[in-house]
């Protein structure tokens, strides 16, 4: 019996599936990844952050560094100064995390004209047949 017909088997593998996707929705999110990446090198204060990471606006860092700290991948240390400086740090966790989002981006570097080229060609083809479609309608 197929697993759409037992109902049994698809919730367990959904059961089994969710915490893993949450966490991978979390950590590949658009934002947490530059955020890994810019935080890679040691400290960094909010506004380092702010300026590096091109379009974020300060609600959705503070918002996605409030969800990196609290799955343990960043830690936040305030230092007593007037006016308070913050910093972020990558946890241990969350530096074996950044080997791993380095070679996805150093991938990403190697085969970003590929991929340019391949959308390139497929929408050209597909923009074809559409003007093809509507012309026999």
């Amino acid at each position: 019996m197929s697993q759409r017909n037992t109902g049994v088997t698809s919730q367990v593998v959904n059961a089994q599936a969710c915490p893993v996707r949450e966490v991978l929705d979390r950590v590949a999110g658009k934002w947490s990844v530059q955020i890994l990446v810019a935080a890679a090198h040691g400290p960094i204060r909010f506004t380092e952050l702010e300026r590096g990471i091109e379009g974020i606006s300060r609600r959705m860092l503070t918002l996605t560094l409030r969800n990196l700290e609290r799955d343990g991948l960043v830690s936040r240390t305030v230092h007593p100064t007037v006016p308070p400086k913050v910093e972020y740090e990558l946890t241990p966790v969350a530096q074996e995390l950044h080997e791993t989002l380095q070679r996805l981006t150093d991938w990403s570097e190697r085969h970003r004209v590929h991929i340019a080229e391949s959308r390139a060609a497929y929408d050209a083809a597909h923009d074809t047949e559409a003007t093809a479609a509507s012309g026999r309608s």
